[in-house]
């Protein structure tokens, strides 16, 4: 999938997405884009690492359309960072994610604090695990996680 656009997202990009609306200068998909809830935590996220790492969250654009998010899920330590992404269920099944991971590592690549991009899939998510798969990150092992149950591990050295 071609087209997508990371464009960073301020703590007023995810406020707006939790109230239902999009950005100036982008639409949504019917449906949005994710739980107010999970904005809501992504934004708080965002403003936890901001002030020591930035960008923290990345809006995933195509055509204008925010189509999906991604975003670190804890501070960076040594070189790493761990992100997390989703689409909105009405743009899944398009290469979106895949492309956006993609577009993450790309620049993942040309920042001296990135040494290794990690990433967790749960491990029945099949989609997601392709998504690092096709994207060159080897699955390293697994962990049990208290609320998202056993997880899968990945890893991608880019620096």
């Amino acid at each position: 999938m071609s087209g997508i656009v990371l464009h960073p997202a301020s703590a007023a990009d995810l406020d707006l997405l939790a109230q239902g609306f999009a950005p100036p200068g982008a639409g949504l998909p019917e449906g949005g884009i994710e739980t107010p809830e999970i904005l809501a935590m992504l934004r708080d996220l965002a403003a936890t690492i901001s002030p020591d790492f930035e960008p923290a969250a990345w809006l995933v654009l195509a055509g204008g359309e925010i189509v999906g998010l991604l975003s670190l899920v804890k501070p960076p330590a040594d070189g790493i960072i761990t992100i997390g992404y989703g689409v909105a269920p009405a743009r899944r099944g398009r290469g979106h994610a895949t492309a956006a991971v993609r577009a993450l590592c790309e620049w993942a690549r040309q920042d001296v604090r990135v040494a290794e991009v990690f990433a967790e899939t749960g491990e029945n998510n099949r989609p997601s695990q392709q998504v690092l798969a096709a994207n060159g990150f080897a699955c390293t092992g697994r962990r049990d996680d208290p609320d998202d149950g056993p997880l899968l591990c990945w890893s991608l050295t880019v620096g």
